[in-house]
């Protein structure tokens, strides 16, 4: 097999902070919106390239490379818009970060990719919303594929099935496109995102706001509805967006990437039921992965948060 420098095509050239007007921290003439590499930024490209104005404010959109970047900025209280995995914005909720929940802009985009005689699976990030969604497909299907953590990142599984040396695994976009592109002897085995065949998905995302963007909340659930249908109507000019502020390198997403993102948005008191089927799946396979609790009624509703 020809071999793939997937550094060219997966790793981010660095931290790319993006603006329409570049705001300096602290800058109270701006809203400064944080999202999470991946999907998410998918669903914000109609706002890097047209910054919204919110009560007089721009939107300015920053980029973050990983999780662990992201709680510490929401900790900090440096964003007043973040957009990051469900399980992390429950886990800071309940250790009293002062962020509220404002809906949904992702409903999953994990599948298991392999070759289907495949008799083993890996999976990366043990203990996060890859793993745990594994393990629930696997229990729920009676399937029997021994799991396999012994590679770490979607990049190092990525390599390894281009390799030849992993038969199945569980990916994200743009990584699972890129595997089914490059080598046609490995299919989508099982979509992980819908756990009925009736519901949107998985609420594998969350956006969430600093108490003092409660006022905007309705016009904030307009633009953010308005920004996720861009990547559904016009993936062409999402891929340009990305690409030209190097959000992702040319070539990484393509419009089937895109669509198997499920990018749509819902504000919170909508998906409130899909929220809490997500949750509690999280919470009786990996208590600790939302800080050992559900959180209560306050996390989707904060006229009931009790601080």
């Amino acid at each position: 097999m020809k071999t793939i420098n997937i550094k060219r095509y997966i790793l981010p050239v660095a931290m790319v902070c993006l603006c329409a007007c570049g705001g300096e921290k602290g800058d109270e003439t701006v809203i400064r919106v944080a999202v999470l590499r991946g999907p998410t930024a998918i669903a914000f490209a109609g706002w890097l390239e047209e910054p919204p104005m919110i009560d007089g404010k721009t939107v300015v959109v920053e980029i973050t490379d990983s999780p662990e970047q992201m709680q510490a900025i929401l900790i900090k209280g440096d964003a007043d818009i973040a957009a990051l995995p469900m399980i992390n914005a429950a886990n800071l909720y309940n250790k009293g970060v002062r962020y509220t929940l404002a809906g949904c802009p992702v409903w999953g985009n994990l599948y298991l990719i392999g070759k289907r005689d495949a008799k083993q699976l890996h999976v990366f990030g043990s203990g996060t919303t890859p793993d745990i969604l594994t393990r629930y497909h696997i229990n729920k299907h009676n399937l029997s594929y021994p799991l396999n953590y012994t590679l770490q990142t979607a990049s190092e599984i990525t390599q390894g099935l281009l390799a030849g040396k992993v038969e199945a695994a569980v990916l994200g976009e743009p990584f699972a496109s890129l595997v089914l592109r490059r080598d046609t002897a490995f299919h989508i085995l099982a979509d992980l995102n819908n756990p009925d065949g009736t519901s949107p998905g998985f609420a594998e995302a969350a956006i969430v706001l600093k108490p003092e963007q409660e006022s905007n909340r309705h016009t904030l659930d307009s633009l953010l509805q308005i920004t996720c249908r861009l990547p559904g109507e016009n993936p062409a000019k999402v891929i340009r967006i990305l690409e030209e502020r190097k959000i992702f390198p040319p070539g990484t997403i393509t419009s089937q990437s895109i669509e198997r993102c499920k990018i749509h948005y819902l504000p919170a008191k909508e998906a409130e039921q899909d929220i809490l089927t997500f949750l509690q799946i999280i919470f009786s396979y990996e208590p600790k992965a939302i800080g050992g609790k559900l959180p209560d009624k306050g996390f989707i509703s904060p006229l009931l948060r009790p601080f």
